[in-house]
């Protein structure tokens, strides 16, 4: 008896599994690859920029580390288009995972050549800017994080610092950070090196925790001025570092790790995402390492208003508005990969392309551009913050308000 109710248990167990995959699979795909905006900034197209020139302006690319190495490539033209319209006004930053899929490897290594036309033709768009240019390493350049990651980094970095000498390689030879650069008057960029936090085997010695103290003082010290906190790792995602899977990853679990693994792991496979979720991968937030790096920034991060923290990592475009801070996931500069809509989320979408953010004299708005015809799908004005538009009340509703008063 015990035996029968065991299996008929397990047989429901499955059905349900099964029948809440088909509905997730329905649903994904009525929103897959379409931009989702959050009700309250339905609006945002009958938002007007302001009229004049913005003082300073910030390209935040991520992980473009698979761009066209010979041809065109639709975010380097779209990022050559954004350097034509801003000019010496500005900064491009790119956030990390610049050569997939393992950074930079030694001159005598196979991957070698295909790596270093990669990282060429990102560096040629890069050096008709006439403005500053900043990059950050993901864990992609560390060798994927293996133990002989600092190697992969170092080598990245005296690559730029040969052929592209004028841009800013930060924090220098793999240090956590953080450190500051100065865009305009009022806007401070300050950067950190999240992958040393989550990073295997050698890199730099430093006290893990100091970072953050040193953070906090920054931050009180230029509380004047509106600040850019840059890093690889993002903070919020609703993506698959944030452990949101699709149906099909739970149907054929190893796509996550390679694209064209079509091993169907019915229920089985679920147990990798879940494990995902709850435990992590090294590049994952549940990780105990990533965890106690989010867990330690977000602590700082929520006691400053209007501080804008960038990230790439995941192949998406995200933008949060969490405690009065602003969030961004900016990692699709190569590559595309699923994003869940809603939740905290104030936009998303499965796209190539990368946020600008356009600091006024009085005013910082924050634009997505994205290759296409219309390249603009999303604009916000992140400071001063909009007051939000009163809720719009039904006529009968009214009604039934005014008579019982």
């Amino acid at each position: 008896m015990s035996a029968t109710l065991l299996l008929f248990c397990t047989l429901a167990a499955i059905s349900a599994l099964l029948l809440w995959l088909v509905f997730r699979y329905r649903q994904e795909r009525q929103y897959r690859r379409r931009p989702y905006v959050a009700p309250t900034h339905n609006n945002w197209a009958s938002q007007l920029l302001p009229a004049q020139a913005p003082r300073h302006r910030v390209a935040l690319l991520g992980d473009p580390g698979a761009v066209a190495a010979t041809g065109p490539d639709p975010i380097l033209d779209l990022l050559g288009d954004w350097q034509q319209q801003t000019g010496r006004a500005g900064t491009i930053i790119i956030l990390g995972d610049n050569i997939y899929p393992v950074g930079l490897p030694a001159p005598e290594h196979p991957r070698r050549a295909q790596a270093e036309a990669r990282f060429m033709a990102l560096l040629s768009a890069l050096r008709q800017f006439p403005g500053r240019v900043v990059l950050l390493s993901g864990n992609h350049d560390w060798n994927k994080g293996r133990p002989d990651g600092w190697a992969y980094l170092q080598r990245q970095e005296a690559f730029v610092r040969q052929h592209l000498p004028t841009a800013h390689y930060l924090p220098v030879n793999g240090t956590p950070g953080p450190v500051t650069l100065q865009l305009a008057d009022d806007v401070l960029l300050v950067v950190l090196n999240t992958q040393w936090w989550v990073q295997r085997g050698p890199k730099p010695a430093a006290d893990s925790k100091a970072p953050f103290r040193q953070l906090r003082q920054l931050l009180e010290a230029n509380r004047h001025q509106r600040v850019l906190v840059a890093g690889h790792h993002p903070l919020y995602s609703n993506a698959l570092h944030g452990g949101k899977f699709t149906a099909k990853q739970h149907v054929f679990p190893l796509t996550t790790v390679h694209k064209q693994a079509y091993v169907p792991l019915p229920v089985i496979g679920s147990l990798l995402p879940l494990y995902r979720k709850l435990v992590g991968a090294a590049e994952d937030m549940a990780h105990p390492r990533y965890r106690r790096l989010r867990r330690r920034l977000l602590r700082v991060l929520h006691d400053f208003p209007n501080v804008i923290y960038a990230a790439g990592h995941d192949h998406n475009l995200q933008y949060f508005q969490r405690h009065g801070g602003h969030y961004l996931v900016s990692g699709a500069g190569s590559k595309t990969a699923f994003v869940q809509k809603g939740g905290r989320a104030a936009f998303v979408h499965e796209h190539t392309g990368f946020f600008s953010l356009d600091f006024y004299p009085d005013q910082t708005w924050l634009r997505v551009l994205e290759p296409g015809a219309a390249s603009e799908v999303f604009r916000l004005r992140l400071y001063p913050t909009p007051v939000p538009a009163p809720p719009v009340v039904a006529l009968p509703r009214l009604l039934a308000q005014f008579r019982n008063r």
